[in-house]
């Protein structure tokens, strides 16, 4: 897939096709050479499915999620030219949004519905941490700003991540 590609002053917006709701990645070149990238809001779902071309569907598994998420925005980054690899990027904030367990329904089964939150979120803390410290060991980490919602538009997903990174030259 080759990026549509629209700059306008200092920034640059890396998006596909004509009818694009929003941007892949925006770029905002710095004084010194360095990039400031926003990464798109996506998900270990149906959106890693899409991104990467998978067969299977990841669902509420954070553990399996998190780096598809990370894989989409390197496969970006690739696809635009901006670096090889995620792991020249500086993240400087994570944007996580938190959904609620798909089943068991909560009206019908509260206790097993509480348990799977906390489960959810014992994978979540397990798997992001783990990322980092895999992928990133020299790295500073980001902010993390995470709320928990009941939905995003990805069924299947239990978090979805927005990032700003820095690529520094």
């Amino acid at each position: 897939m080759a990026f549509k590609i629209k700059r306008r002053g200092k920034l640059t917006y890396y998006y596909e096709g004509d009818d694009a709701v929003l941007s892949n990645l925006v770029t905002e070149a710095q004084p010194d050479g360095s990039l400031r990238i926003h990464f798109a809001g996506l998900t270990g779902g149906y959106s890693a499915k899409g991104v990467l071309g998978l067969d299977e569907l990841v669902m509420m598994d954070p553990e399996r999620e998190i780096p598809l998420v990370f894989q989409c925005w390197e496969k970006w980054l690739r696809e635009a030219d901006i670096c090889q690899s995620i792991t020249e990027v500086d993240f400087i904030e994570m944007h996580v949004f938190g959904c609620q367990p798909k089943s068991p329904n909560p009206l019908v089964d509260p206790v097993g519905f509480r348990q799977e939150i906390e489960r959810l979120r014992g994978a979540y803390a397990r798997a992001y941490r783990g990322w980092w410290q895999t992928h990133m060991p020299e790295h500073g980490l980001p902010c993390r700003f995470t709320v928990h919602v009941v939905d995003v538009p990805d069924a299947a997903a239990s978090y979805e991540f927005y990032s700003v990174g820095l690529l520094q030259r």
